[in-house]
């Protein structure tokens, strides 16, 4: 075995060995995150400005832009400041740092969408009873567990990780600090306290997703009955884009996660890891900004100059 060594610092994965494809990862990054940091800037700004907006619906839109905002800023500035610099380090309490805070909002960010899809599920298939079951004493209270269960979460899954003896080198073969590549690391079999969290947290988020979508086939029920076919359509359009961003973000972070070590490869594992961590910041502004009328006319009203 190894001798275990006092790790002061680790090793990200390098995108490229010349000057010039470093600079292009950085210009590349640079600009999703300028996307996100827009996309999700304009919809905490009309959500926050327009009183019209202040209902359930644009509440959780609210704490799921907070949430894409810090996920992708957890990650992403480091990997662009990385490129540009020509380095690879990451300081042992910024990766700790980057765990934390990377769990704390993607636990989070999984809650709120189990909220989101309860909120849905309410709206159209109870509608009488809307006021009464999602009131803004009820999405405080949901909100708050969301944010709550990703800090808890959190703390278990960075404590567990960072106990661990590393005497595997330093290197992580990822663009930030993912947990089942600091695990490889580790020559304990206390490690196995970690994967078993994991593998607990992975089946809390399955069931999470059977919720939501037990909830969008009652959805969707309640959809085809309607006789309005612009009714369906209005439906359809919001409900269709957030069940296929909640299946991505799902199936691809339990993949990261639990995949078997015998088809981990570093082009797979930063495939996946850009697909969970990267691409629903993105997204998800543009599914609720092009498919909401109101949104889009709350943003032209802030920001009339800007084409939508």
């Amino acid at each position: 075995m190894p001798n275990i060594s006092s790790v002061s610092e680790f090793l990200l994965l390098a995108f490229a060995d010349t000057r010039e494809l470093q600079l292009l990862h950085f210009a590349l990054f640079l600009g999703i995150y300028l996307a996100a940091l827009l996309g999700n800037g304009l919809i905490l700004s009309a959500v926050a400005c327009d009183h019209r907006l202040h209902t359930p619906m644009y509440f959780f839109l609210l704490n799921l832009a907070l949430l894409d905002l810090g996920c992708i800023s957890t990650t992403l500035p480091k990997a662009m400041a990385n490129a540009l610099w020509d380095t690879r380090a990451i300081s042992y309490q910024g990766c700790a740092a980057q765990v934390f805070f990377f769990v704390f909002l993607i636990v989070a960010e999984f809650s709120l969408l189990t909220a989101m899809a309860y909120d849905r599920y309410v709206a159209i298939c109870k509608p009488l009873h809307y006021g009464s079951l999602v009131g803004s004493r009820a999405c405080a209270q949901m909100a708050a567990a969301a944010w709550g269960s990703g800090f808890l979460t959190a703390v278990l899954h960075t404590a567990n990780t960072f106990s661990l003896p590393l005497c595997y080198g330093n290197v992580v073969d990822q663009f930030f600090c993912e947990i089942p590549h600091i695990l490889k690391l580790s020559c304990s079999n206390t490690y196995l306290r970690e994967v078993r969290a994991l593998v607990f947290s992975v089946f809390l988020a399955f069931g999470c997703f059977i919720f939501i979508l037990v909830s969008y086939v009652q959805i969707f029920r309640a959809v085809l009955s309607i006789p309005s076919e612009q009714g369906k359509h209005k439906a359809f359009s919001t409900c269709l884009p957030h069940l296929a961003v909640v299946s991505l973000f799902i199936s691809t972070a339990i993949f990261a996660y639990l995949k078997p070590p015998s088809i981990s490869s570093p082009s797979l594992d930063l495939v996946v890891a850009f697909l969970y961590s990267m691409v629903p910041p993105v997204v998800n502004p543009l599914i609720y900004s092009m498919r909401n009328q109101e949104l889009k006319n709350a943003v032209r009203k802030l920001f009339p100059y800007l084409l939508l």
